[in-house]
């Protein structure tokens, strides 16, 4: 009787191991994903976005903001891709994307061309991934190996979009710090990825009171913004001005050099170089343009583990702006 009831809970025991096991394997990414069944996958996205880039270089930044903003909301999911339905609100007009985030038609360009060459199979979640890396690497930056294997969330979520979980242009180097802590993201992969504000535009609704309040900001640099800002609220909110004055296209370390002049753009910007327990890497990076690729190719690939929807769970949504 005894031996019977070992046997039965080792078996149960077993069963257990198998299935954790089974569900870490199925969660796991995947560099080589698609390798049998779109081989073609990697081609046709790097097409897609070089076009894009080459008539907007500005398109890079922002693809690869798409990237992030899906990922630090309910994970890596293709949620942000969705448009409003009856039965949700979509991520897109949630307060840290409206009129903010874009891209959206590059992403629907690739889809639809991946869909006619290998049709439901490639999920929306990993063509932000890819477009991400290839952003970067087409204007100039460092390339990584994009794991694979995402699925599809079959629903968005406004609230979480709103609740703080992105970073504000606003944020304290301490928010900075938590919001990347609470992904999985060190202080130095936080750094890092702050580089990405190495090309890209910001409204001027998001640095008015940089540059017309703050103490530690060049004051030349605050005078040739404010040409182009005024400072009445609601007035020009929509100018723009680069990120990195120096090379707005090109994805390099200029960002970091310019923090070390009291020239960041954003609030959250200059915190990183503001006596700080981050100075020193801002001076690392603005020193060494390998070291920041290098940490920011981690970096990238940490943040596209968020989550994932793999295995059964969520789908392979054929239009990435709404669920099958």
């Amino acid at each position: 009787m005894e031996y019977n009831k070992q046997r039965s809970m080792l078996k149960v025991v077993l069963l257990m191991m198998t299935m954790m096991l089974a569900s870490q394997s199925e969660a796991q990414l995947n560099r080589d994903f698609y390798k049998e069944s779109c081989p073609s996958l990697f081609l046709v996205v790097r097409r897609v976005v070089k076009r894009a880039v080459a008539r907007e270089p500005r398109m890079g930044a922002s693809l690869l903001r798409l990237f992030f903003h899906d990922c630090f909301v309910n994970g890596c999911d293709g949620s942000l891709l969705l448009d409003d339905t009856p039965s949700f609100l979509g991520e897109k007009t949630s307060g840290p994307s409206n009129n903010s985030v874009r891209g959206f038609e590059v992403i629907d360009k690739i889809k639809f061309k991946i869909e006619k060459m290998c049709p439901g199979i490639v999920s929306c979640a990993d063509i932000l991934a890819i477009t991400a890396r290839d952003s970067v690497l087409l204007l100039g930056g460092p390339g990584w190996s994009v794991k694979l294997g995402r699925r599809d969330s079959t629903t968005a979520n406004f609230a979480a979009a709103n609740s703080g979980v992105i970073p504000s242009p606003i944020s304290t180097l301490s928010n900075l710090i938590n919001r990347f802590k609470a992904q999985g993201l060190s202080t130095r992969d936080m750094v890092a990825l702050s580089g990405a504000h190495t090309f890209g535009r910001a409204k001027c609704v998001t640095f008015r009171n940089r540059i017309y309040n703050e103490s530690n900001i060049d004051t030349s640099f605050a005078i040739a913004r404010r040409k182009s800002c005024p400072s009445a609220n609601g007035s020009g909110d929509n100018k723009e001005a680069n990120l990195d004055v120096r090379s707005p296209d090109r994805f390099d370390h200029g960002y970091y050099k310019q923090l070390l002049s009291n020239k960041g753009l954003l609030t959250s910007d200059q915190v990183l170089f503001n006596n700080g327990p981050t100075d020193s890497l801002v001076i690392a990076y603005s020193n060494n343009l390998n070291a920041f690729y290098r940490d920011f190719a981690r970096a990238m690939i940490k943040m596209g583990d968020i989550s994932p929807l793999t295995g059964s769970k969520g789908q392979i949504r054929h239009n990435c702006r709404r669920p099958n």
